[in-house]
């Protein structure tokens, strides 16, 4: 039984003014369905107000005066305790039993809110770094590569030149990448990783590596092993996934990353080693490149004590291209001695 089925039969004298200059009437109140109905003295209907609008105007005075909205232009002035409580009760009674959209509505702005946050959480970033390397251009890759080279031998010393050599290092960048590439390979006096690659095709090989054998395999291998480590994953995305949600937004609005970046960026390559490369990519790369296995992993050996386990070498008996000449060769192994 609920509460109004309680007090159906339930009937009240009160004074009831219909207009707001109006004079007050004697009626008799009886509940209705969800309504309170005011009656004359022979029983006739003069007006139904909805039991859940209904506004208490005085609590917890008496006698009880109610009005049927907020402008209060009919009242009620109820003294019979009991039919009062009886109203209050049936009020409550409807007010819970009916839906609240607003409720609704709060439940509905905090999902999507939630839903919001895991999509900035999870998915703007990589949708957001994903844009800005689709857009940003080969020169403006290069000229962040150049940055970052910059400052990078604020640590490992001014990379090395000579004119012969430079073009001997352009001459091996094309045999290895191909005759259109855009790749720049630049020697610095001191770099323990053996080789880094860095946005814009360049790669920075340490001078060490050119003086583990006179075979340019050798250097060959150092260089397509930096190049192959970072085949994942963009060198300009590794820099702008360490940089964060605000320089990756930056440079896609600006086409600028902020030199405390690339300065940060530049000693975290410097801190630590090179990721290897994965075993089967770096074996696809170096016999892309024509390049043999086994120079590069015995000079691995000796330099590292580490020798990476490639497989069979593809081009095993195979005659493999010139890399460089002897003096292209040799002015690149004294580079740093011109």
């Amino acid at each position: 039984m609920t509460a109004l089925d309680r007090y159906v039969r339930l009937e009240s004298e009160a004074l009831w003014r219909s207009e707001p200059e109006g004079q007050r009437r004697d009626v008799t109140l009886s509940f209705g369905d969800a309504t309170l109905v005011i009656a004359d003295a022979t029983g006739r209907p003069l007006a139904h107000w909805s039991l859940p609008a209904l506004i208490r105007q005085n609590p917890d005075e008496t006698p009880a005066i109610y009005a049927p909205d907020e402008d209060a232009s009919e009242i009620l002035e109820i003294a019979d305790s009991t039919m009062v409580g009886a109203i209050e009760e049936v009020r409550k009674a409807l007010a819970k039993s009916r839906p609240h959209p607003g409720t609704l509505r709060h439940w509905l702005t905090a999902g999507l809110i939630v839903v919001a946050l895991l999509l900035a959480i999870f998915w703007l970033p990589g949708a957001l770094t994903r844009q800005t390397l689709a857009v940003v251009p080969a020169p403006k890759r290069m000229e962040i590569g150049t940055a970052l080279l910059g400052y990078l031998q604020q640590d490992t010393g001014p990379a090395c030149q000579a004119p012969q050599a430079n073009a001997a290092a352009g001459r091996l960048a094309r045999r290895l990448f191909g005759p259109q590439t855009t790749a720049r390979i630049v020697v610095l006096p001191q770099l323990s990783q053996g080789a880094v690659a860095l946005p814009g095709g360049l790669v920075a090989l340490d001078y060490g590596v050119l003086q583990l054998s006179d075979d340019p395999a050798v250097a060959a291998g150092f260089i397509l092993a930096g190049r192959a480590s970072v085949l994942h994953m963009d060198p300009l995305e590794a820099l702008l996934q360490q940089a964060g949600l605000g320089t990756t937004f930056r440079l896609l609005t600006t086409g600028e990353i902020p030199d405390a970046i690339l300065r940060e960026n530049a000693a975290a390559l410097l801190a630590s080693p090179t990721p290897a490369a994965d075993p089967e990519l770096l074996r696809q790369t170096l016999a892309a490149a024509q390049i043999p296995q086994a120079p590069y992993l015995a000079a691995t050996d000796a330099r590292t004590g580490n020798m990476p386990d490639l497989g069979q070498d593809p081009l095993a008996g195979q005659e493999i291209p010139l890399i460089l000449t002897d003096s292209d060769w040799v002015s690149l192994q004294n580079i740093c001695n011109i």
